[in-house]
């Protein structure tokens, strides 16, 4: 795909913004954020990957509410990731910039989209970090064990929770970017705990929900 000009996000615009989410970037995480959002525009005119276009929101609803999950992932090295439903990349590959230490799978069983985070991934020149091609349904030893399952407005939260606490997979815990309307349904799923959603900065609509798988029986 042939990529034309887009005028970068200007690095004091990342740093403000970053500040405003309690994160802080070196110059190389700056860099690969201006470069991210240059091929986001470019590939979404013809693939969809998101219904915002203006620069400084996407800075904002994609990478900073995304990189703002970091807080609450568990703090060991190589910790193991799946993002799924990926979409255009988020939360998974702002996670990845943010942590370089994280194992991700990024799960887009969208081929077009797939072929986009590809491309991202060898652009911003990222390693262990892998695109699946794949339901997520149809995963299981290819991801397992997971110490986090993560997604942003997947929706169908049952299965998702359900296939996440399977033996299959393993996943310890589960990380959601929600809506608030979505809160209470996710906690009512059998099989988890789930902390007091933690709201995002700078929204009032949208959260952070994090859980532990605790009855194995309830999602077999």
């Amino acid at each position: 795909m042939t990529t034309s000009p887009a005028a970068p996000i200007s690095a004091g615009a990342i740093e403000r913004a970053a500040s405003e989410f309690q994160l802080t970037l070196n110059d190389g995480q700056v860099q690969q954020i201006q470069q991210y959002t240059k091929l986001l525009l470019v590939w979404n005119d013809k693939v969809n990957l998101t219904a915002i276009r203006e620069p400084l929101e996407i800075l904002y609803r994609h990478f900073c509410e995304s990189m703002y999950g970091a807080r609450f992932l568990p703090p060991v090295e190589n910790c193991r990731l799946a993002d799924v439903g990926s979409g255009g990349g988020f939360p998974g590959v702002p996670l990845k910039i943010l942590r370089p230490d994280l194992q991700v799978f990024l799960v887009e069983s969208n081929y077009k989209k797939a072929t986009f985070l590809a491309e991202v991934l060898r652009d911003l020149q990222l390693t262990d970090i892998r695109v699946l091609v794949s339901r997520f349904e149809e995963l299981g030893e290819e991801v397992a064990p997971l110490d986090v399952v993560c997604s942003r407005a997947l929706g169908d939260f049952g299965n998702f929770l359900g296939w996440a606490g399977s033996p299959q997979v393993g996943a310890q815990q589960a990380l959601l970017w929600l809506g608030g309307r979505d809160v209470d349904e996710v906690k009512a799923i059998p099989g988890w705990t789930w902390q007091d959603p933690k709201p995002q900065p700078k929204s009032l609509q949208r959260y952070l929900l994090l859980g532990s798988h605790t009855d194995p029986m309830a999602t077999t």
